[in-house]
């Protein structure tokens, strides 16, 4: 069975953990184990009531009709995972969550983040979920019978460098969770800039000082809207608050962020 094990990396404690399989001929003990791994992983270190475990999933895992892999469907599909990561938060925190939880590292660039953006638009919610389960990249690190885990901290082959410092910045450390709806990653994705590392606030980590500060946005208009102002490019002074929408926005009319830069 895996291990647990801590370690301070770039500023703040990051948190590693080794695989854990679900093998043949599994104990009582050793099914728990991954029950509990997979709750912990799938929902962000969440502290789950006896009432809101999937009873019948967990059941289903220890007769043999459903592989870990299926296990972490169920929770993923579950009105609980809906209910933490789904409704009332940003989208694009949802997605950037979601490849956390089921592939354990954090989005690359925002061709990926459109991606989901149009599987949800266009054919749902289980669809987004099934999405990243279904995969070629969850089978080939996790098949059937592995609990996913944030590999995302982990050298891997096709990966940049900044696919560490935006997984460290989603991780924040063993004793967070990821209750916080907003989105974490937005502005260095969206302008494709390096993602900073930050050591954690005191308390549970989720402060990152930076809600009060302003942020100035160069972006690019949609082609027809600069055929009609006869220019394309443009610059605005936002506040944290307003970042995710006013990008959507963007999005949404056709057009592309070109750099975000923090203001003093």
């Amino acid at each position: 069975m895996g291990k647990l094990t801590t370690s301070a990396t770039l500023g703040l404690d990051a948190f590693e953990v080794e695989p854990l399989e679900l093998r043949p001929n599994a104990t009582e003990e050793d099914l728990q184990a991954v029950i509990r791994a997979v709750y912990r992983q799938v929902l962000g270190n969440q502290y789950v009531m006896e009432s809101d475990r999937l009873s019948s999933a967990e059941s289903q895992l220890r007769n043999g009709e459903i592989t870990v892999r299926g296990f972490v469907r169920e929770v993923a599909q579950s009105s609980l995972y809906q209910s933490l990561f789904f409704n009332g938060a940003y989208q694009y925190r949802f997605i950037e969550l979601n490849y956390k939880h089921l592939l354990g590292r954090a989005p690359q660039d925002q061709a990926e983040i459109s991606q989901h953006v149009q599987i949800y638009s266009e054919q749902g919610y289980e669809a987004e979920i099934d999405s990243y389960i279904d995969s070629s990249e969850y089978s080939q690190k996790f098949g059937e019978w592995v609990v996913p885990y944030p590999c995302g901290i982990r050298s891997q082959v096709g990966l940049k460098n900044e696919a560490f410092n935006r997984m460290f910045s989603l991780l924040r450390g063993p004793a967070t969770n990821d209750s916080d709806s907003r989105p974490r990653l937005i502005s260095s994705i969206a302008a494709n800039l390096p993602t900073p590392i930050k050591a954690p606030a005191v308390g549970n980590g989720a402060n990152y000082g930076n809600t009060g500060k302003r942020y100035s946005i160069a972006y690019s208009t949609s082609q027809a809207a600069a055929r009609l102002n006869r220019f394309s490019k443009q610059e605005k002074v936002i506040s944290y608050e307003q970042m995710t929408p006013f990008v959507q926005k963007i999005h949404r009319t056709g057009g592309k962020i070109l750099s975000v830069t923090e203001l003093a």
